[in-house]
């Protein structure tokens, strides 16, 4: 055979070849394309709302009050003087204020300052026609304001309703917060608003600091006192404890709550002791320009730092390593340990830097002016 009658057939050949080449090539690109549109779907932005929930999870004001409210109650304190001062700048009734119930065993959390000098506690579920029940005193905290009552399961119609603790990690100003309590004795009231600000310091009713209080806009008010502050989730992320005034019992827009990581430690000791023995150190600081540390203010004379050469001005940065940025941080680090243990403080003086050990005391049941 001539190669010019080759030629054509191998041409042939090779178009052949690559028309199935081509299919081939089609098809395989078409299955990759299928299975890269499946595995590279975007994901759905942040800011997009998430897939549906199941029904039980709340997702408004007002689902998660169906949820939560069951399991908050009014307090009432008999006996006590009633009386009350919101951060050293209004007043109202502490005879009686909110809690809410912790667990299906029936014990129940509130306010120190709301059973504070009583000797009879009731609480009630439901609007004012419900049936107070008696409640027992378990332990309270002056110094973080939290308190625990005990009540019979068998006395609640319907059972308990305990309410979920989240927490007070984490949280950022701006995110939602919601409040549900007895404001002036109205029972079952919900408010709603943000979280203002954190890491506060509040007054506590035996004088001293509780570090790191939540501040909310959420409409807070005499009788909210020892009631929930909840999440987004319906969540607790706080008690309701104090409010800022002008003078008079009006809200303001600037309510308090104490931590609930806070109460996570405390309500443990109180219901194993009935009250918890506190480190003290023994100073009143006052925040660094810069934010780097706790400046002392105050020595308490014959307090623990009374004799180790820690004076007014000196700038406490870390206690046993762990940095300080303010106030709030040393006071938290002073109560995690234990009375009778060594701090060693880092502390600028001027250009000097040096360490300073102090023996830890026991914190009095006042604060101790200087």
């Amino acid at each position: 055979m001539s190669s010019t009658r080759r030629l054509p057939l191998f041409v042939a050949a090779l178009l052949g070849a690559a028309v199935v080449a081509v299919v081939v090539v089609v098809l395989v690109l078409a299955g990759l394309l299928d299975r890269t549109e499946t595995v590279q779907a975007p994901a759905p932005l942040a800011s997009e709302p998430p897939a549906a929930a199941p029904a039980s999870e709340p997702r408004s004001v007002e689902s998660i009050y169906a949820k939560v409210s069951p399991g908050v109650v009014f307090v009432s304190a008999r006996g006590g003087n009633g009386q009350l001062s919101f951060n050293g700048q209004g007043g109202g009734r502490a005879a009686s204020g909110s809690g809410f119930v912790i667990d299906k065993g029936g014990y129940v959390v509130t306010n120190d300052h709301v059973v504070e000098d009583a000797n009879a506690y009731t609480v009630r579920f439901g609007d004012e026609g419900s049936k107070p029940i008696t409640a027992k005193l378990v332990g309270k905290d002056p110094s973080t304001d939290v308190a625990v009552l005990k009540i019979d399961p068998k006395a609640v119609s319907g059972g308990l309703r305990p309410l979920e603790l989240g927490t007070s990690e984490g949280l950022r100003p701006g995110q939602a917060a919601i409040a549900i309590g007895s404001p002036f004795g109205l029972s079952g009231t919900v408010t709603s608003g943000i979280i203002s600000a954190l890491n506060r310091e509040i007054d506590s009713p035996n004088g001293f600091k509780i570090s790191g209080a939540v501040q909310t806009d959420a409409a807070i008010n005499p009788g909210n006192s020892g009631g929930p502050l909840l999440d987004a989730d319906g969540r607790v992320i706080g008690i309701n404890s104090q409010i800022a005034t002008n003078g008079s019992d009006a809200n303001t827009g600037v309510g308090f709550a104490v931590p609930i990581d806070t109460v996570r430690r405390v309500v443990p000791q109180l219901r194993a002791h009935g009250k918890i023995d506190r480190a003290y150190l023994g100073v009143a600081t006052i925040p660094a320009t810069e934010r780097d540390g706790a400046v002392v203010d105050t020595v308490t004379p014959s307090g623990p730092a009374s004799g180790s050469g820690l004076r007014p001005g000196d700038k406490i940065v870390s206690i046993d390593g762990k940095s300080i940025d303010g106030p709030s941080d040393l006071g938290n680090l002073v109560l995690s340990k234990k009375p009778g243990e060594t701090a060693q403080l880092k502390v600028v003086r001027g250009s000097d830097t040096r360490t300073i050990e102090v023996k830890l005391g026991e914190r009095p049941d006042t604060q101790i002016n200087p």
